[in-house]
């Protein structure tokens, strides 16, 4: 059996943080906001904060095809829960890599018709989120 490639959101995460860095955003990695539905802790990848405006950033990697593309609904669910707890004030969901089958369907709005999914909450394209973490535009 071929063992999966875990390194994968790391390398995502020093992708991001440059971009976060020219943005002018503080920012911290790996942690814990609570808890998930369903009682399991909560680790997000990213928290970016500039201006007072906590931002939550889940980054989801898909290099060939696997699971994480399963895993996106309920990473909505996830972020979704965490921002009405009202101690953040933004969180996007970030999918990278090649792999995606269903990466355009899930950032043009595909999963509005069967999640409630927060206004605030927005699914991106990586390459989308690098120009708008550098701009300082999230």
């Amino acid at each position: 059996m071929v063992s999966r490639d875990t390194r994968t959101g790391s390398v995502l995460e020093q992708m991001v943080i440059p971009a976060l860095n020219q943005g002018g955003y503080a920012h911290q990695t790996q942690v814990n906001i609570g808890r998930r539905p369903g009682g399991r802790r909560h680790i997000i990848d990213v928290i970016a904060e500039r201006n007072e405006v906590k931002i939550l950033i889940s980054l989801k990697w898909q290099q060939i095809s696997g699971t994480a593309e399963q895993k996106v609904p309920f990473e909505v669910i996830c972020l979704s829960h965490a921002l009405q707890q009202g101690a953040y004030n933004k969180a996007y969901l970030v999918l990278g890599g090649a792999g995606w089958s269903l990466r355009d369907y899930y950032t043009s709005g595909g999963l509005d018709d069967y999640l409630k999914i927060h206004p605030d909450l927005k699914i991106v394209k990586l390459e989308d989120f690098i120009a708008l973490a550098n701009q300082g535009k999230l």
